[in-house]
């Protein structure tokens, strides 16, 4: 099985919460529609911040998980 390929990859571990957002947000603001970007975070509020933040955004949520105290969240900007 193959690693998963994102066209950006956000390292926000060590961040307090907005912060992964913000640097997801922008991240996200230069990227192609359809391209995806992976934001590493270690803040516990992120998953529940990029859950809203899909919601307001139209921009799909393709994967969040937690490995241990990491958690790994996966987008696909709006086409």
């Amino acid at each position: 099985m193959s690693e998963p390929r994102y066209d950006v990859l956000v390292d926000a571990r060590g961040l307090a919460c907005p912060m992964p957002l913000v640097k997801a947000r922008q991240a996200l603001m230069v990227m192609e529609p359809g391209a995806t970007v992976c934001v590493l975070a270690t803040d516990p509020a992120a998953p529940a911040d990029f859950d809203e933040f899909v919601e307001i955004s139209g921009h799909e949520l393709e994967r969040s998980e937690r490995q241990d105290s990491l958690f790994v969240i996966v987008l696909r900007k709006k086409r």
